[in-house]
């Protein structure tokens, strides 16, 4: 028993850490049961009776005990500990979190597979989730972020169309790796995301061994109301790993929990994971002028151009005590930001400021935020809102809810109002279409020529043509052609690839 791993033993810990007798079983109203295995009926082959509340009370539980799953990212792990800050920003930031050197913030993270369902591996090549919840003394401030620097697109109007591509085909409900690849290569874009999705990094091992990302541009606003853009990085402090396919293959047979196991077993033993936080910083003079645009997602910033700057420390060191309660019902939203940080006009982000909140209200409530894992506990929550299902407060007592008011409301708070900047804006009012204006090949022949050596560059030209093997004919070409795009090696060399995995099926 001693050589199992804490996960394995859980309800053996659970009893020897209880030192209580077994408590009464009861219902959802409290009242105690005397027989929980048998059911009231006339006579004991007769039928039930509709009076019997103990059956009514577990089953009508049972019935709406999945709430509904999220749409992308929908199986993850997360755990619990501490944002602190190691170097002064506030020459960039007057968030409050960054005031001093030192200070520590709780968190909350959540990591997740993007596409696959609740029951799917751990380990297939899907972009994994990386999410951040700040408990600050502002409020909550999120960072809905993945283990990759840049997306697939730069409008979030085919956010949609992105997802189910990757997901079922709406009437085989299988895989469809025609859908997948239709979509991605008419849409170049998409090109930077979709090779590191198919490098090493499209598999890491586990959540401990690879980096996060912020990936979109935000803005930062210092006490004397002077704002930058900013990129944030999380850089893990055990070494970035990932699992070649073979590896991948026998985890998700033997253990398609793998990297869930992985971050709770860690966390069990003490060894806790930690990630070093950094930013990029764009001056707003440098943005104007920049070869690129700073607010697509799909560009990364050149780190000779703009260096990682430290900021601090993220470190994990509690597991959930109930899943559900504090990881299934965590809810992100990257609109959850405190004064010093603001949006930026990355289309991609604008687009999830709402998204996110909407989906939270209906996978959760219209008051998910009263959720304890969600609600910005530091601080006392005083708006005009009330009402709704599953309102579990004091519903702000006898508060008025209106604004402006004569009765002792909530005000308006000075410090936020020094520090919300004017932003001007000109232009013309319609659907700007950016899939084909902006340059979509440029960064991805970067990461061809520079960010892989040799054996990555085998082992991405690998992973891709196995997957692409299965689409059809006039997909594989259409793909070949955008990649010669990026490096005439690299169409040459999926050329090459793809023939031989078709002699090798006859």
């Amino acid at each position: 028993m001693c050589s199992r791993d804490p996960a394995s033993n859980q309800l053996i810990d659970f009893k020897n850490n209880d030192s209580e007798a077994p408590k009464e079983c009861t219902t959802s109203s409290g009242a105690p049961i005397g027989v929980k295995d048998a059911i009231q009926t006339v006579g004991p082959r007769g039928p039930a009776l509709l009076q019997d509340f103990h059956f009514l009370d577990e089953m009508m539980s049972f019935d709406r005990e999945r709430i509904p799953e999220r749409v992308a990212y929908a199986k993850g792990a997360g755990a619990f500990g501490y944002f602190e800050c190691t170097h002064d920003i506030t020459k960039f930031c007057a968030a409050s979190i960054f005031d001093k050197v030192k200070k520590r913030t709780a968190i909350a993270m959540r990591f997740s597979v993007a596409c696959g369902e609740n029951g799917s591996a751990d380990t297939v090549r899907e972009q994994r989730g990386f999410s951040l919840k700040f408990y600050t003394d502002d409020g909550i401030w999120d960072i809905v972020g993945c283990n990759m620097p840049v997306y697939y697109l730069r409008d979030p109007s085919l956010f949609p169309s992105l997802i189910h591509a990757q997901k079922r085909n709406p009437q085989t409900h299988l895989r469809d790796p025609d859908m997948f690849w239709d979509f991605m290569t008419l849409r170049p874009e998409t090109l930077h995301a979709l090779v590191i999705y198919f490098s090493d990094r499209g598999t890491p091992d586990g959540y401990r061994h690879m980096h996060g990302y912020g990936v979109h541009t935000y803005r930062m606003v210092n006490a004397s109301g002077e704002t930058q853009y900013v990129k944030f990085h999380f850089k893990t402090d055990q070494g970035i790993k990932n699992l070649d396919s073979r590896r991948c293959e026998e985890l998700m047979s033997h253990d398609p929990d793998y990297s869930i196991r992985d971050l709770y077993n860690s966390i069990k033993k003490g060894n806790y994971p930690s990630w070093s936080m950094y930013i990029q910083v764009m001056l707003n003079e440098e943005a104007k002028k920049c070869r690129f645009n700073p607010f697509d997602a799909t560009k990364v910033w050149p780190q000779k151009d703009y260096p990682l700057i430290p900021v601090g420390k993220i470190i994990l060191d509690r597991n959930p005590t109930n899943y559900f309660t504090e990881i299934e019902q965590l809810a992100f939203s990257p609109a959850h930001m405190v004064p010093g940080i603001e949006a930026s006009p990355d289309k991609m982000l604008q687009g999830r400021l709402f998204s996110y909140g909407d989906t939270q209200r209906h996978r959760l409530g219209g008051n998910y935020m009263q959720i304890p894992v969600n609600c910005p506990y530091r601080v006392n929550v005083r708006n005009f809102q009330r009402d709704g299902p599953m309102t579990v407060t004091d519903n702000q007592n006898g508060a008025p809810n209106y604004f402006p008011n004569s009765f002792c409301g909530p005000k308006e708070s000075s410090r936020a109002l020094a520090l919300q900047t004017c932003c001007p804006l000109t232009g013309d009012v319609y659907r700007f279409m950016s899939g084909d204006t902006e340059d979509n090949f440029s960064q991805v022949t970067d990461f061809w020529t520079y960010t892989l050596d040799n054996c990555g560059r085998k082992r991405l030209i690998r992973n891709l043509s196995d997957h692409l093997t299965e689409a059809s004919q006039f997909l594989q070409e259409r793909a070949v052609k955008l990649f010669t795009m990026v490096h005439s090696d690299f169409g040459r060399l999926m050329t090459e690839a793809l023939n031989t995995a078709r002699i090798s099926k006859f």
